[in-house]
């Protein structure tokens, strides 16, 4: 996915690399997108994005679990403070025109199947896409995206087959693959997500905000000059 800014600057400057590593259920990961991808058109940056996987909860059952008790096991955090978390993640989100729609009934998932149809998916150039409607799927329209049902649909509304869909995700074929990127991604020495990495050099870590990234790719522009 790339941003020109002109024919003329990208024959003197290559595109700006980035490498995002991420999880769909982690909320401050599509934050982060969101504030980087404003940062990105403000600056009239030229840029390849690259998403990278990366398991929030490898250990998790497919079924998931509930969000808050989730929170509350993992993290130790009272029903209060993680009612202001959400509070938080709502404010940053609407912020960047992202909308979450957590409820008692919000849940958290195993990922592996997704990042599987994601990798498929970078196949057909149509990662970024699906992506983006797996975000908006489990936090905004609260839909079961442990289920290869659901997967399968939401790859057919980005105009992707719905039958290979399936078929991924039925045989597995890509699950070496995706332990492949995840071991790369522990390499780069990444145990939390969002880490967005620059031109292979610099590693960025969590949803730095709008303008503390605008400043980063006016500093990374003003080096490559």
């Amino acid at each position: 996915m790339t941003n020109s800014k002109s024919q003329a600057s990208l024959r003197s400057t290559p595109p700006l690399k980035i490498d995002i590593v991420s999880d769909v259920v982690c909320p401050w990961c599509v934050i982060g997108y969101r504030q980087l991808a404003q940062a990105l058109e403000s600056t009239n940056t030229a840029y390849e994005i690259h998403w990278h996987p990366f398991e929030l909860n490898p250990n998790l059952a497919v079924e998931g679990q509930n969000l808050r008790e989730h929170v509350a096991e993992k993290y130790g955090r009272s029903d209060e403070e993680s009612q202001q978390s959400r509070d938080r993640m709502q404010t940053a989100g609407s912020e960047v025109g992202f909308s979450f729609n957590f409820n008692d009934n919000s849940r958290i998932y195993n990922t592996f199947n997704l990042h599987q149809l994601l990798h498929w998916a970078k196949q057909q150039n149509k990662m970024h896409e699906l992506k983006q409607a797996l975000f908006t799927a489990h936090f905004t329209n609260n839909r079961d995206i442990s289920t290869v049902e659901v997967l399968a649909n939401i790859a057919g509304e980005v105009g992707l087959d719905r039958d290979i869909a399936l078929a991924v995700l039925a045989d597995q074929r890509f699950a070496n693959d995706v332990r492949k990127s995840e071991q790369w991604s522990q390499q780069q020495g990444i145990q939390s997500v969002p880490a967005v990495i620059f031109n292979d050099l610099h590693l960025i870590s969590g949803a730095q905000g709008v303008e503390n990234y605008k400043i980063i790719l006016k500093q990374l522009a003003e080096m490559a000059e």
